[in-house]
């Protein structure tokens, strides 16, 4: 129980509404862990691996109509549709509880109601931002167990005065047709029903640090953002932190977890995070990052010990496996990990794996959850409550021609259009189809709580309250040559792009200016050891005066989608870009 009266009036409302056998206070304890998982063991919802390859880790089996986020179910429900934007699906809160509030009737019957409070934030952090989520499935406890700071120190927190957000899930009946993710930022609410699935189940992640957090963040003067942090050190022992921002399943996690190539000896990256970063402006003028998270739940498939070592090296134990295969020693596998495929594997819904039949073995969004503390490159000062100062500020998207592959921008309110224009190849992490191309602004087409227009100007009103604040680039691992082949490596090679952005940052690294922004000299960036041509580093490099145009074209059609409140700064540098593109074509 709890001594905050609010909170112990609304469990009291909840539990009513749905009706639960029971109701659970978890304490975030050992030995309520080990419980849960028993539970779980026995109703079949977990499936113990092999415990001498894969201690403490287990498999969770998702309903195959429950595997990825639903972005077409999920809403921003603020008074004013205009607040919500043409970027998020809107409902009037009045209409939003009248929908959903049916379905939670009795939802609970028969189950266990849990009550998880939780901290997002290192404990101590003037910045970190406490919520309660009240869940039926012991699956999202054991995992939020993992991706926040659950139970006694997050309740204290919450009683000793502190605002938390409100949480409401139940797996409901998992029909897709009955199937709601509300927000109701005016109100510090989720409500998520019909979905047992990650980014819809466990609220403190995607719901909460940024739907409701980028929310907060514009009312309280800061940045809630998808985008891992990572310090940078060099053989010196001088260490630059990095935030940087890319769509699910586009090599965000390897960038976090990236080692260095064997030519840059002495060169170190830490991981502070993997995926959302809250910044705010110190007193020094800089931005400081903290990462809200304290777990990382990652996509499996592709990951392995070429793409992402220190992720594999965190894997293996004490873990949860969602929607993956497994061989017949009860091993997890997946598309892409190390080693020859099994003959004999069990896919992810429970079969056997019949590659003709049944598809890939392991879903394309499958899963793992563990501790970011298990990571052999873990920074040290990923728990610091004041953060870490942010250097650069990192775009990138999944293209395949137009963007190169690093280029600077020229200044803060250059570098906030390229952020606001960046766009992307879709991917399994989203329902819908796979590899259309489409604007994804900051990362955040999926997860921005308010409208568009209003989420640059707050990024933009950064520009006139600091001169100290990070360098922003764009990058793009993903350009293809005329035969569809990647034409850069990527993985730990991106070290090589990411001296180059250090360097800008400290005054060093030659450049180039185009009309698109500021890209490497040939000669700056360290290419030795790679086997890559100079044609193929020219074109990598390259900036096509055709292509941008029409770039430039469809970006401002994107801005016009946005409509009225999109920054009249934004819509002017599209203007001069394309100024300078025509002029270079008519040169």
């Amino acid at each position: 129980m709890t001594k905050n009266v609010e909170l112990a009036e609304w469990v009291d409302q909840v539990s009513a509404l749905t009706n639960p056998d029971q109701v659970h206070w978890c304490n975030g304890s050992v030995a309520e862990h080990d419980h849960l998982t028993e539970l779980m063991l026995a109703s079949g919802e977990l499936i113990n691996l092999n415990a001498q390859t894969h201690p403490n880790c287990y498999l969770h089996r998702s309903n195959p109509d429950d595997v990825a986020r639903v972005e077409h179910l999920t809403f921003v429900c603020s008074t004013d549709s205009q607040d919500a934007g043409p970027n998020n699906n809107w409902m009037a809160p009045a209409d939003a509880h009248a929908k959903v509030d049916p379905l939670f009737a009795n939802c609970m019957q028969g189950r266990t109601l849990y009550v998880i409070p939780y901290l997002m934030g290192p404990y101590g952090s003037p910045f970190a931002r406490a919520g309660v989520e009240i869940t039926d499935s012991p699956y999202v406890v054991l995992n939020m167990r993992i991706m926040a700071r659950i139970g006694e120190r997050a309740l204290h927190h919450i009683e000793a005065g502190n605002s938390f957000v409100k949480g409401l899930h139940s797996i409901g009946d998992l029909d897709p047709e009955r199937r709601y993710i509300m927000h109701f930022p005016e109100e510090l609410m989720i409500k998520s029903i019909g979905s047992g699935y990650g980014g819809n189940a466990l609220l403190g992640k995607k719901c909460h640090a940024l739907r409701i957090a980028s929310s907060q963040a514009r009312t309280e003067g800061w940045l809630a953002e998808h985008m891992l942090i990572v310090g940078i050190e060099s053989p010196a022992g001088e260490t630059h932190y990095v935030a940087a921002a890319f769509p699910s399943a586009c090599g965000k996690t390897n960038l976090a977890m990236l080692v260095p190539p064997a030519e840059f000896e002495g060169w170190k990256v830490w991981t502070v995070g993997d995926d959302i970063a809250w910044m705010h402006l110190g007193e020094d003028g800089q931005l400081w990052a903290i990462n809200p998270e304290a777990g990382f739940f990652g996509v499996a498939p592709g990951t392995s010990l070429k793409t992402n070592p220190n992720c594999m090296n965190a894997l293996g134990r004490n873990a949860i496996y969602t929607n993956v295969a497994v061989n017949e020693e009860m091993q997890p596998w997946w598309e892409g990990i190390d080693g020859e495929k099994p003959a004999v594997l069990t896919d992810w819904q429970g079969r056997k794996h019949e590659p003709q039949v049944t598809g890939a073995a392991a879903h394309p969004n499958a899963r793992f959850t563990v501790s970011a503390s298990q990571c052999p490159s873990y920074s040290a000062e990923a728990n610091s409550p004041k953060g870490v100062p942010i250097s650069a500020i990192i775009f990138g998207g999944r293209r395949s021609t137009a963007a190169p592959l690093v280029f600077e921008a020229f200044d803060w309110e250059h570098g906030v259009f390229a952020g606001a224009s960046m766009a992307s190849e879709t991917t399994a992490a989203a329902t819908g189809a796979v590899g259309q191309v489409r604007r994804d602004p900051m990362a955040m087409k999926p997860f921005c709580g308010y409208n568009f227009g209003d989420y640059w100007a707050h990024w933009l009103s950064f520009g006139k309250k600091s001169e100290k604040l990070p360098k922003i680039f764009h990058v793009n691992w993903f350009r293809k040559d005329d035969d569809g082949k990647f034409m850069w490596p990527g993985f730990g090679d991106n070290m090589r792009a990411l001296e180059w952005i250090i360097n800008r940052c400290q005054g060093k690294g030659e450049s180039v200016k185009t009309p698109i922004g500021l890209v490497p000299e040939s000669n700056s960036l360290n290419i030795a050891g790679l086997d890559i041509d100079s044609g193929d580093m020219q074109a990598l490099l390259s900036i096509d005066a055709k292509v941008w145009r029409q770039e430039i074209d469809e970006i401002e059609a994107y801005f016009d989608s946005i409509g009225e409140r999109v920054p009249a700064e934004l819509r002017e540098q599209a203007r001069k870009i394309k100024l300078a593109l025509e002029q270079q074509l008519a040169a």
